[in-house]
């Protein structure tokens, strides 16, 4: 081959090579690597198909894999990260990408199971979060997320969260009904049912408070009740023994 042709050969086939990579790094089904795209409850493509197939080696994800990080992504995320020593907050960046790598370098796409997901790294880093919960259903956690968003929206992250351990008190004391959506249509019990905010779409900050109350946070200090006190006129729930303040509401025994 002349020089003067040898030029545009190597072009040629440096540009198919790139095109062999780009495709083999794009495809979530053959791709062993993560992308360096941050992924949390809600995102979906590659990089949660991969998530989930890396996580279900390891044996702490075993719904389908389908690239959606729903509900049960999230558990697993959080169980791994707490078995691992790392921040438990469900969110996949770069730290958790790269200790998941670690753990799971034989994994291949297709591959489920037999990783030994038991063999954690140290403890420490969980804060206090004691492992995932399959008390309830993703119906459950939207319905509790749609209340959080209609009673509290606007409020601090910590009130939000007691407002859903609120909730959850509700649901695991004899006074109330035993279900959540017992507990939030009981007549009366919620603002946001009886002004129909209930059916406003929640967003990602009330999810996530519903998550940090079912996994065990309670800022409420067990309370059953609250109340906004600029607003309440029941000299009933005045009369409540009050634990404590939370941003515009007064949580109660």
């Amino acid at each position: 081959m002349s020089r003067k042709g040898w030029k545009p050969f190597a072009a040629a086939v440096a540009v198919a090579a790139l095109l062999i990579a780009v495709f083999a790094v794009r495809d979530p089904q053959s791709s062993p690597s993560f992308s360096d795209q941050t992924v949390l409850y809600g995102s979906t493509g590659s990089d949660v198909y991969e998530l989930q197939g890396r996580l279900a080696y390891l044996d702490y994800y075993r719904g389908k894999i389908d690239g959606v990080f729903g509900w049960q992504t999230d558990r697993a995320v959080r169980d791994f990260q707490y078995k691992f020593g790392m921040q438990v907050d469900g969110v996949v960046g770069a730290k958790t990408k790269l200790m998941l790598w670690k753990a799971t370098q034989s994994w291949t796409p297709g591959a489920t199971g037999g990783g030994g997901g038991g063999g954690g790294g140290g403890g420490g880093g969980g804060g206090g979060w004691t492992g995932p919960v399959s008390e309830f259903s993703e119906g459950d956690i939207a319905l509790m997320a749609r209340a959080v968003y209609g009673e509290a929206r606007g409020e601090p992250y910590t009130g939000q969260v007691a407002i859903a351990a609120v909730i959850l008190n509700r649901v695991r004391s004899a006074s109330f009904p035993n279900t959540v959506s017992g507990v939030i249509f009981q007549p009366g019990a919620f603002t946001a049912v009886a002004d129909g905010q209930i059916w406003l779409e929640p967003n990602a900050t009330a999810y996530g408070a519903v998550r940090d109350a079912v996994n065990g946070w309670d800022p409420s200090g067990e309370a059953l009740y609250y109340f906004n006190p600029d607003t309440a006129t029941s000299a009933w729930i005045w009369s409540r023994p009050q634990i404590k303040r939370i941003g515009r509401h007064i949580f109660c025994k």
